[in-house]
């Protein structure tokens, strides 16, 4: 064969080859391919996965909670000034003191005793009423009483209801010849409807029982009533029942 012949056939084999060599190197990886998956199969199935039934009942486990910690005082940035309290000094109580018994306290009254006696004796025909109103016979009409009304003889003795000092003697336009009688301790006693001859005169002392007139009918707005005495008490200026201050 001559040159131009061996330069053609070498061309050609040249092409050849290197087409042969990629099909060899293509089928030894796909050799090497297989074998690698071959053996992660192998292995897979030598180390199977190991499922864990959620329903096997296990025992249950003792949790220690975390103690608790107390919280952290919030700080401020600034000083806080706070003011003292000085204790205030309490005085001790010496042994005398402590060793003494408690006494109660006990308010006697200022107010002298009276003895107290009824200035004449008789029947009780009008009462004392303040609060509510009552008829009056002589004048036809209701209105307050401040005192009782006792019937007697005329001329009977009328007595001072306990001891004092006589405030006044005088003639009153309704309740006639009247003597009032303080008796130092915010009482005053008035006995009216008397005869005009009286025992004792203004400034006059008298005891309880003393005789200081006689009974008459000289009150004009009473005079329905016949010969009696008119009754009265006050204390302090405010009038009180009678019939009580005699008891």
């Amino acid at each position: 064969m001559d040159n131009r012949g061996k330069r053609q056939a070498a061309s050609i084999f040249g092409g050849m080859g290197f087409y042969i060599a990629l099909l060899v190197c293509a089928i030894a990886a796909g050799v090497v391919g297989y074998y690698a998956l071959s053996n992660n199969e192998a292995e897979v199935q030598d180390n199977p996965v190991q499922t864990v039934d959620q329903q096997e009942e296990k025992d249950p486990v003792a949790v220690d909670a975390p103690e608790e910690k107390p919280a952290k005082p919030v700080i401020s940035d600034e000083p806080v000034v706070v003011e003292s309290i000085q204790p205030e000094e309490v005085p001790q109580e010496t042994s005398e003191e402590a060793s003494a018994p408690v006494t109660e306290e006990v308010t006697v009254s200022s107010e002298p005793s009276l003895e107290v006696v009824h200035p004449v004796q008789g029947e009780t025909v009008s009462v004392f009423s303040m609060d509510t109103l009552s008829y009056d016979e002589t004048l036809g009409d209701w209105r307050t009483h401040d005192g009782m009304d006792i019937q007697a003889t005329a001329g009977t003795a009328v007595a001072a209801a306990a001891a004092g000092t006589v405030l006044s003697v005088t003639e009153d336009g309704l309740l006639g010849t009247m003597v009032v009688i303080d008796h130092h301790n915010g009482y005053t006693t008035t006995y009216a409807s008397l005869q005009p001859e009286t025992a004792v005169l203004a400034g006059d002392e008298v005891g309880a029982g003393t005789v200081i007139g006689t009974v008459g009918n000289t009150s004009l707005s009473e005079a329905g009533l016949g010969a009696h005495l008119h009754f009265a008490v006050s204390k302090d200026g405010v009038p009180v029942d009678p019939a009580g201050f005699l008891e």
